[in-house]
């Protein structure tokens, strides 16, 4: 069967679950294509063969009527549901919820969309995290809700040997230059640790497309007002595949990845770290709640509090017995309960249900 899945733009956690979700799917019979509206840096991660850019209506309902799509995924914009619905469109429409931003960011968002996702939607389709589970149920209490983990290929997120081990700990950060991202908080946490440690580095994976101008201007001050240019390295929208590489790389170098965020949906980067054995510190922003067990899978800290912060970031510098554990624990944990087969099996469960998946 095939299925048309449908977003803005082709970058961050969402581009990264498209993928592993038509992985997963693939050898069940179930071919993806992907529409998004307009180009982004994680188009270099898909196959253009099987990948749609265009927001034109008329071009879009050339795209349904050839593809013979039973179902569509719509992730976030809920407009689209009315938009495909008057293109005469038959099959399945299933509403995502992901990366809505804060709470009151998601609770606006859900809020707005109900009279459209009520009326055109079959059901709604969203990670296992407390506050969007809450959200759904709120606004939604009367449709079919299907809510499971996402999924990773842990064969290809894993730990690799590297041949080039940094003499300097690293301490990794991945996300767009934005509010909800904090990346205020991550320079804040790395100026602390270099106070103490100046040979500490600081790797920011971010994707500058998406950075704005305002958002640009206030990154660069602070990064001069700490006086921290000489131990940031900024890696600009780095080929998926790579990633496993630099995981591996931070966890050699005795660091680990820092997540600053105020709210995740799921938290891929975290997620994928873990795959790879680099531990993880991250503040409690509700997504990474179904993966990072505090001192067991990573360390957790409140994002109000920047000394405690500082206190398990140096625990996991300075304890290497303790890293080695939680990294080992973190993969472990991820390889047995995030694996494509699990997501495989709970998405063909929905389809079976919503009537499209007759085998």
């Amino acid at each position: 069967m095939n299925i048309l899945f449908v977003y803005y733009y082709p970058s961050g956690g969402v581009e990264t679950l498209a993928r592993q979700r038509s992985y997963a799917l693939k050898k069940h019979g179930i071919e993806f294509d992907f529409l998004y509206y307009k180009q982004g840096p994680g188009i270099q991660n898909i196959d253009m063969n099987s990948t749609f850019i265009t927001n034109d209506d008329k071009e879009i309902e050339r795209i349904i009527n050839t593809g013979n799509y039973e179902a569509i995924v719509v992730c976030s914009d809920h407009t689209f549901l009315s938009r495909v619905r008057k293109m005469n469109f038959k099959g399945k429409l299933i509403y995502e919820v992901q990366g809505l931003g804060s709470f009151s960011q998601a609770e606006d968002w859900l809020r707005q969309a109900q009279p459209c996702v009520t009326e055109n939607a079959d059901a709604i389709l969203l990670p296992k995290t407390p506050h969007l589970n809450r959200l759904v149920e709120k606004y939604y209490p009367l449709m079919k809700k299907y809510a499971f983990h996402n999924c990773i290929d842990t064969n290809m997120f894993s730990y690799r040997t590297v041949d080039n081990i940094e003499s300097s700990p690293i301490i990794g950060w991945v996300g767009r230059i934005e509010e909800n991202k904090n990346w205020k908080g991550f320079l804040e946490l790395g100026y602390e640790i270099i106070k103490s440690n100046p040979l500490v580095k600081m790797w920011m994976f971010i994707d500058n497309s998406l950075t704005t101008p305002t958002q640009n201007r206030l990154f660069k001050n602070m990064i001069n007002q700490y006086q921290l240019n000489n131990n940031i390295y900024i890696h600009d929208n780095i080929p998926h595949h790579k990633m496993p590489e630099y995981y591996s790389i931070i966890r050699d170098s005795g660091g680990f990845l820092c997540s600053t965020s105020k709210v995740e949906g799921f938290g891929y980067a975290v997620v994928e770290a873990m795959s790879c054995r680099c531990p993880v510190l991250t503040t409690d922003s509700d997504g990474i709640r179904s993966f990072v067990l505090h001192n067991y899978t990573g360390k957790i800290y409140s994002i109000e509090d920047l000394k405690p912060a500082l206190e398990e970031a140096n625990s996991l510098l300075n304890n290497r017995a303790l890293r080695q554990q939680i990294g080992l624990n973190a993969q472990q944990y991820i390889h047995a309960h995030f694996t494509p087969r699990k997501y495989a099996k709970n998405f063909i469960n929905m389809l079976r249900e919503l009537g499209v998946y007759k085998i």
